[in-house]
């Protein structure tokens, strides 16, 4: 399966950055999204947005990779948020309860404006 993961500045916040993934967020490829969130946690970032749009799959060590991200960026008193996330992922984090520690946000646009107005 394809995986990837690209990394731009949101256009209307410069210092929000969009980490857009792309296939399976599994054991075998959750390793690379860590590495690139671990990066930015250094770069001192207004807030980092996880688009999930392209996410057709999600395990444990997945979730385990945005729930450190989440700890990292509180930490570092950085916003975080996930966006756009497709229903079978949505799911996922509706059955574990984790929506309530890390809301999913329709649209990046609206996790953009909840990090820039917290």
């Amino acid at each position: 399966m394809l995986f990837d993961v690209t990394l731009k500045a949101d256009p209307s916040h410069p210092s929000v950055t969009v980490v857009s993934v792309v296939g399976e967020l599994d054991v075998a490829t959750a390793p690379r999204l860590r590495q690139e969130l671990v990066a930015l946690a250094t770069t001192s970032p207004t807030g980092v947005i996880v688009d999930l749009g392209g996410v057709d799959f999600l395990d444990s060590t997945g979730l385990g990779v945005l729930l450190g991200a989440l700890k990292r960026a509180r930490t570092a008193g950085f916003g975080f948020a996930l966006a756009n996330a497709e229903p079978q992922v949505a799911r996922v984090f509706e059955v574990t309860r984790l929506v309530d520690i890390l809301p999913l946000h329709p649209t990046v646009a609206e996790a953009v404006a909840a990090i820039v107005e917290a």
